[in-house]
């Protein structure tokens, strides 16, 4: 499975933050690698890591009009409403401005009365970031894999076994399905992101794809995709299958299915933030490992 709660804008199971993303100017794309050799080749994954760092953690957009995004003392941060994703999604500190910069943020949300994450990457600087951030009464949670993957090298045949069909998610009774999915395979509540899911959908936003996998009428697996206009990736989110359905081929399907429409839109790469279960799968099927990211909370 995926990260199951995105910042509604770029794992499997289990842990359920709002999980950011966001769009910037794509910069010079990395140069291609020999097929098969793109996750053994440093110089490639370097690459690759900044064009992800620019288009989607420093250049990051407002996730919605109730979201304002700002850069201040070299921090990028998020401000939502109660339903939207508050947090730090980029930063450029030393070990002489961290800690003022951690306060500052700190300050700024608890004026608002809200809880936030401070998304981290394991190349984040200062190197003892995470302590600060422990040290400042920050709370992480479980570790994820930062993944990609070229669109190009994707399979995009979608195998499903027989009598199971995908979905699409148009309205509030298919977000239902989706939200029953989560519920067997995360084992947790997310109905206040699933409230603001039905909202993008019933709105018809068109940067949001969201399937649900029926068998029959019982939903068994569930994923969306996020497209963020302006760059080259398309974030993959909250994919999840029910335990009784696991090793099936189901969720390959979806990842297959989703890479299928990022390709007819012209996106290039596919970005995963993978647990620990979802990661083996990706990786077998050509995502690149960039870093490790933690989410450390606030005020939850």
């Amino acid at each position: 499975m995926e990260h199951s709660e995105p910042r509604p804008a770029p794992a499997e199971p289990p842990h359920d933050p709002n999980a950011p993303h966001a769009a910037g100017a794509p910069g010079t794309a990395p140069a291609p690698a020999a097929p098969g050799a793109a996750g053994d080749d440093p110089a490639y994954r370097a690459r690759l890591r900044a064009q992800f760092d620019r288009q989607l953690r420093e250049k990051a957009p407002a996730d919605g009009p109730a979201s304002r995004v700002e850069q201040i003392s070299g921090v990028v941060r998020q401000t939502s409403t109660e339903n939207g994703w508050n947090g730090v999604l980029w930063s450029q500190l030393d070990a002489a401005t961290a800690d003022a910069a951690i306060a500052e943020q700190i300050r700024h949300f608890g004026a608002l009365g809200r809880s936030f994450e401070w998304k981290l990457y394991d190349y984040d600087e200062p190197a003892d970031l995470a302590d600060r951030l422990r040290a400042a009464g920050f709370v992480p949670e479980p570790a994820e894999a930062l993944l990609v993957a070229d669109v190009q090298r994707q399979p995009t045949e979608v195998r499903l076994p027989d009598g199971v069909t995908l979905r699409p998610v148009r309205d509030a009774a298919d977000v239902r399905l989706m939200a029953e999915v989560h519920q067997q395979a995360f084992g947790t509540d997310a109905s206040a992101f699933h409230a603001r899911l039905a909202e993008q959908i019933t709105a018809g936003s068109d940067t949001l794809v969201a399937t649900v996998v029926m068998a029959g009428d019982e939903p068994v697996c569930a994923a969306r995709m996020e497209f963020y206009p302006g760059t080259e990736f398309v974030g993959l989110w909250g994919g999840g299958t029910a335990p009784a359905w696991r090793g099936r081929g189901i969720y390959r399907a979806l990842v297959a299915h989703r890479a299928r429409i990022a390709a007819e839109r012209g996106y290039r790469y596919l970005q995963v933030d993978a647990s620990d279960d979802s990661r083996p799968i990706l990786q077998r099927l050509g995502f690149v490992h960039l870093a490790t990211t933690t989410p450390y909370v606030y005020g939850a």
